[in-house]
């Protein structure tokens, strides 16, 4: 009787071992924003953006220029119009200056859509080359090891150099 409880209780930890070495998962981690930063459309795509970003302030500088060139040239014709005509035209600066600031609104909310527009497949063909490089190893989790994603210690596997391979950099 004393034989069987031992063989039971050896049978119940064994079992409890095996199920405890199979219930645990393979975890990896990589840097997302260095393989991101590092993807060749992705230097593409932010030189797209600084270009495009280039223009739309050079366009609001020489408004602004103009601005202040009316503003100059006005000051000095206040004196020699009269009051009607120096309300004209301080309503007529006031309305280029809302119409810069319009512009500076626009020019942004232009570079944060064409950033989307761009990152976006970018972001999606990273994803897809870690999912299908711990998928082809084993993984069931992939951490981000991104500085500040609240990974404190990563002993696992780095796929960052897989994933830039499966990448073709």
């Amino acid at each position: 009787m004393k034989n069987v409880k031992k063989i039971a209780v050896a049978l119940v930890l064994f079992i409890a071992a095996t199920s405890f070495v199979n219930a645990q998962s393979k975890v990896a981690h990589i840097d997302v924003s260095q393989l991101l930063s590092e993807m060749p459309e992705m230097i593409a795509a932010q030189a797209e953006i600084k270009k495009l970003g280039e223009t739309y302030r050079a366009d609001i500088e020489g408004s602004m220029t103009e601005l202040k060139n009316k503003y100059t040239q006005y000051s000095n014709e206040a004196t020699t119009m009269s009051e009607e005509e120096n309300q004209k035209r301080a309503a007529e600066l006031q309305d280029a200056d809302k119409n810069i600031a319009n512009a500076q609104q626009t020019a942004q909310q232009e570079l944060q859509k064409k950033q989307a527009e761009l990152f976006a497949p970018i972001s999606k063909k990273a994803q897809e080359a870690i999912e299908k490089v711990a998928a082809a190893q084993g993984f069931d989790y992939v951490l981000d090891a991104t500085q500040g994603t609240g990974l404190i210690v990563f002993k696992g596997k780095d796929l960052l150099p897989e994933v830039k391979k499966e990448l073709g950099f």
